[in-house]
């Protein structure tokens, strides 16, 4: 079993910046992949980024690629989102997942057998 907590989530402004963090605890020994996806109301969950256990390996969502940077210190069992330029768009339930399948990256919710509770991400205009 593996356990994820979010955490930064709040109600920001349009174009103000925030970082996410997502703790992994339990069967921690395991090389595993972790990525972010995002809800928001009425739509489907979506891929935000993704990054292999490593750290060096790293893909993103056409959506907030060149804003948002996912990072990871290799063999670290936390990860990162940080997030420029918020829009309005951006505003979702955010979610950290992680795989202990494979260490690589993965862009799809069915990659991934471990889910966080989420972290609410509000951007007003």
């Amino acid at each position: 079993q593996v356990h994820l907590v979010e955490s930064g989530g709040k109600l920001v402004q349009a174009g103000d910046s925030l970082r996410l963090s997502c703790a992994a605890s339990g069967r921690t020994a395991s090389q595993y992949g972790m990525g972010w996806f995002r809800e928001a109301p009425g739509k489907e969950r979506e891929f935000v980024a993704t990054v292999n256990w490593f750290g060096d390996s790293r893909y993103y969502g056409d959506s907030v690629r060149g804003r948002f940077t996912v990072s990871r210190v290799s063999g670290s069992n936390t990860m990162y989102l940080q997030m420029n330029n918020l829009q309005p768009e951006d505003t979702a339930v955010y979610y950290c997942a992680a795989t202990t399948e494979y260490s690589g990256t993965s862009t799809v919710i069915g990659g991934y057998n471990y889910w966080g509770q989420g972290t609410q991400v509000t951007v007003s205009s």
